[in-house]
């Protein structure tokens, strides 16, 4: 399985245009692996086969990554670590914080974390609207969390001045984006192609007038 896990994930990152080293390629093949094993218990995705994840949720997050300028980044509703994980081990110079309010969730997301050695990212269970930070966060980003007028909502107060939210979203979000608050602004609205992905995904990055 490994094996053509690896060949999937090199092709599709090719196709991105995303360059990994073989070590870092290495670490995303053991966080599928993990993700495909934790999920018979803990139900972190609908998607069952670990090639299935490929697509779904590793390139699918690492598709939005050429366009997310990051540093501090806070990842909402982190589940089972899409985009925050994918994202960790392609930038290890970020500093990522996963964070969910479901405790089983964020249970598999610490184990992920101590087997993949990741000593960028750091992980909290704690709901969105509760969850304080110092220093704020750069990017906040978040993949099927809520809609964006009620991503904005739950976390503005952990944005810092100039930075920007950057929601991974499918079809492109006409209603969403049309129930924005006023002092919300939409910076991009990016389409993105995911290879062995046959669905409409959009990264739309919004930041405060």
């Amino acid at each position: 399985m490994m094996s053509s896990l690896a060949s999937e994930l090199e092709t599709g990152l090719q196709a991105l245009q995303v360059s990994l080293s073989t070590a870092q390629i290495d670490l995303l093949q053991q966080y599928l692996s993990l993700l495909n094993k934790w999920n018979h218990t803990y139900n972190l995705t609908a998607v069952r086969e670990a090639e299935r994840m490929v697509a779904y949720h590793v390139l699918d997050s690492l598709a939005a990554l050429p366009h997310v300028v990051g540093g501090r980044v806070l990842d909402v509703g982190s589940g089972g670590g899409m985009p925050g994980i994918p994202f960790a081990v392609a930038q290890p110079d970020w500093a990522i914080t996963l964070l969910d309010a479901n405790h089983k969730k964020t249970t598999f997301l610490r184990q992920a974390v101590i087997e993949l050695g990741l000593p960028n990212v750091e992980v909290v269970c704690e709901r969105a609207e509760a969850f304080t930070a110092t220093p704020l966060f750069d990017v906040i980003t978040s993949r099927a969390f809520a809609d964006l007028a009620e991503f904005v909502r739950l976390t503005r107060h952990v944005l810092r001045e100039g930075g920007v939210w950057a929601a991974l979203k499918g079809v492109y979000p006409y209603e969403e984006i049309a129930l924005l608050p006023k002092d919300v602004t939409v910076v991009s609205v990016t389409a993105l192609h995911v290879p062995g992905l046959d669905a409409e995904r959009h990264l739309v990055v919004l930041a405060r007038c």
